[in-house]
């Protein structure tokens, strides 16, 4: 399967919070290229070596990518919002990986170009494809600037089969650019945000402009109470819907 051709991507430039909204810069791209293979930073990163991509590819299993927020990137490992707490990365891959998936994750460097990374994961899961997974079997979940790296991921595959999960996105003046850019969501989409996240909006106007390549899409606003601080928490109240998706 190949990938579509290239679009200018405009990504973020300075999330709120560490990994929350989007500030537009007068470049349309990050200039931060990624690294072709992860680089733990400190000894706290060691557990990140079980989520690398697989060398050996299983076609009946399935398959997980999870791209985390901002503040991972900005701070490393371990990190920690003043409002928020710590980012449990380690404990939200264990509990994703404990329903049944196979999830690869890896951090980014700090100021990651997002169409780059985006580029990178696309081209992962076409490699899973070509390996016969079945498109249905594979999914990618992104919080916040994961999310946002997301959405360009499904641009990129244009593949109504695979099952994309987006958490804490979706402000109306990021909504505006990715419209203006052409960036359109493919596949089975599932968008998850807590009602009183001020970094995070409704994605329906995306949804709307996606028509006809969007498979299925669906909603979920949560009333946790702590806004963009459930992206930093395995909560069953995001855990759940999300692995569910990709079984429905």
């Amino acid at each position: 399967m190949k990938l579509r051709a290239t679009v200018t991507l405009i990504l973020v430039a300075t999330f709120l919070a560490g990994c929350g909204s989007v500030a537009p810069t007068s470049s349309p791209i990050e200039t931060i290229s990624v690294t072709s293979t992860a680089s733990p930073t400190s000894d706290s990163s060691l557990f990140l070596t079980q989520y690398v991509f697989p060398v050996s590819i299983d076609p009946t299993q399935r398959y997980m990518f999870y791209l985390h927020g901002r503040i991972v990137e900005d701070q490393g490992i371990p990190a920690v919002s003043p409002e928020y707490g710590s980012y449990e990365y380690e404990a939200i891959l264990e509990k994703l990986a404990s329903h049944g998936f196979i999830v690869i994750s890896e951090q980014r460097p700090k100021n990651a170009d997002g169409m780059k990374y985006a580029e990178r994961v696309a081209s992962q899961v076409t490699e899973l494809l070509n390996a016969g997974v079945p498109a249905k079997n594979i999914m990618v979940v992104g919080a916040s600037k994961g999310g946002w790296i997301t959405i360009a991921v499904s641009n990129l595959l244009a593949n109504k089969e695979l099952n994309f999960v987006i958490m804490g996105v979706c402000d109306p003046d990021n909504v505006q650019l990715y419209k203006q850019q052409n960036i359109f969501l493919y596949g089975n989409v599932l968008t998850i945000r807590d009602s009183v996240d001020g970094f995070a909006g409704s994605c329906k106007e995306l949804f709307a402009f996606s028509e006809g390549k969007i498979a299925r899409h669906e909603e979920i606003v949560l009333r946790v109470g702590t806004g963009h601080g459930i992206l930093y928490k395995p909560l069953d109240e995001w855990i759940l819907p999300a692995v569910q998706w990709a079984g429905q």
